[in-house]
């Protein structure tokens, strides 16, 4: 039996959230999918996908606030509640964490929104 070739005219679909977490082009997975911390690039240098229409407004901002808020707020409660440290200690630790966990999970959030716009079909208009 001869193995079919794969078809080439339709760019490889890649899963959004690898897409998402690599910061890779949702359509052909190769091309950057920044130009900037958080700017999104207008074509995929890869597969010459169009950005431009694709608008995920504040989602993922909302999203990454609650899951770094939520995973400081109930760690800072068990630690308070079973060692008892100062205030100045708590604020020391807590308030940096909230801003590098935020920071570091804005790009990864932010491109597993696009790749979501993209395979439900949206386009952020």
């Amino acid at each position: 039996m001869i193995p079919t070739e794969p078809e080439t005219s339709q760019p490889a679909r890649i899963d959004p959230i690898r897409a998402g977490l690599l910061c890779r082009c949702p359509n052909c997975g190769r091309g950057p999918l920044f130009a900037g911390f958080l700017k999104v690039v207008e074509r995929c240098e890869a597969c010459g996908f169009d950005f431009s229409r694709m608008n995920t407004g504040d989602g993922a901002a909302v999203f990454i606030m609650q899951i770094a808020g939520g995973l400081v707020v109930f760690s800072a409660l068990a630690v308070q509640i079973a060692y008892d440290p100062p205030i100045w200690l708590m604020l020391l630790v807590t308030l940096p964490l909230v801003g590098a966990l935020s920071l570091g999970l804005m790009r990864p959030g932010k491109g597993l929104m696009i790749a979501l716009q993209m395979r439900n079909g949206t386009n952020g208009q």
